[in-house]
């Protein structure tokens, strides 16, 4: 906290400061004796009428009354992380959009609207508000990815963000990052302030690549370029349809793994990798329940590990969820820390569709 010569808080942030990350401390109960301080360090993405709000790394936004600060201060942009590899938010994004590929896509300045949706005519599709809405398949490969200026106002941006979806019989997402250097805390709080509800929170880890192909050996691991009806049995998005399995199959080099189950079964084990240059991102790794700490989830990842090595990779990325524990030690244990968190936003449900005019 920021204190000056005399031994006292002083509060040095303004509303000039929006955008930068600070450190604030408050009262819980100005004028209490037994009122509690309470530290919040994050991004200040606005300062209206009395009220702070700021958007900490989770990308959880905390809404502190300016009347209750004692101190506050700008602070440094985080230090470079020493485990694993360097990267930006920018190349990550761009990376793992590249591992879910739409079916169709549409520039809007910066953003890019994406789609996988089955082929219908646009006289055919479903239109106006709420018409015969569908969950495309991966909110990834259904959802924008707003990296810089749309080239309109926010309004009329999100407008046509949502007239886009609507014509595809598809509710409108925006996928936001926070935590990182460059990533979207102000836009979240646009976004929220305009009625768009937060539906899924995720965390983007990373690693190096060579120590997951070091592990152990591949207990009979099978790769192979496409996703067969034998492994599309243990994934657990059930009815894949055509247009999930060419999702599923896109990248610049798709590699699926499967341990095969006893006398015919459902594979014991399976995974997805995409390598893409110096990366490669591991999903859809799953594990029957009744074979589980066994290490298949290892062997997977072991096995399509030394592949992307073997293509020229380096790197590893890979999505967890936040309440995922067990994921979450297997991918410590690897080596992998979290890098951002993502965030998906659904448009708001009001009546004509298109919000603001």
């Amino acid at each position: 906290m920021e204190i000056s010569a005399t031994g006292r808080f002083e509060v040095r942030i303004t509303a000039a400061d929006v955008g930068k990350r600070v450190s604030v401390r408050r009262l819980s109960e100005p004028g209490d004796p037994s009122a509690k301080f309470t530290d919040t360090v994050g991004v200040l993405t606005s300062w209206d009428d009395g009220v702070l709000l700021i958007t900490r790394k989770d990308g959880q936004s905390v809404r502190i009354p300016e009347s209750t600060l004692v101190a506050g201060k700008t602070v440094p942009a985080a230090r470079a992380r020493r485990r694993g590899p360097a990267a930006t938010y920018e190349e990550l994004a761009r990376v793992s959009a590249r591992a879910w590929q739409p079916v169709e896509s549409e520039r809007l300045g910066a953003w890019e609207l994406r789609a996988a949706v089955q082929g219908t005519p646009p006289e055919a599709r479903p239109r106006g508000a709420g018409a015969g809405r569908r969950t495309g398949f991966t909110r990834r490969a259904n959802s924008v990815l707003p990296l810089g200026d749309p080239g309109l106002p926010l309004d009329a941006a999100l407008r046509a963000v949502r007239r886009w979806y609507d014509e595809r019989g598809l509710p409108a997402y925006v996928q936001t990052a926070t935590g990182a250097a460059g990533t979207q805390e102000l836009l979240c709080a646009e976004l929220e302030r305009r009625g768009w509800v937060r539906e899924v929170t995720s965390e983007l880890w990373t690693g190096a690549l060579a120590p997951v192909a070091d592990r152990a050996e591949g207990s009979g691991v099978v790769l192979s370029r496409t996703a067969d009806r034998t492994w599309l049995t243990r994934y657990q998005r059930k009815g894949v349809s055509e247009v999930a399995l060419r999702v599923l199959s896109s990248g610049p080099s798709v590699w699926f793994a499967t341990v095969p189950g006893a006398d015919g079964a459902a594979p014991a084990a399976i995974g997805r990798c995409v390598v893409d240059g110096r990366w490669a991102g591991f999903a859809a790794v799953e594990v029957d329940p009744e074979q589980r700490r066994r290490g298949l989830a290892t062997a997977v990842l072991a096995a399509l590990a030394r592949r992307a090595l073997d293509e020229g990779a380096s790197a590893a990325w890979l999505q967890v969820e936040a309440d995922n524990a067990g994921a979450r030690a297997l991918y410590a244990g690897l080596g992998f820390a979290a890098h951002h968190a993502y965030h998906h936003y659904r448009e708001p449900a009001d009546t004509d569709g298109y919000g603001p005019s």
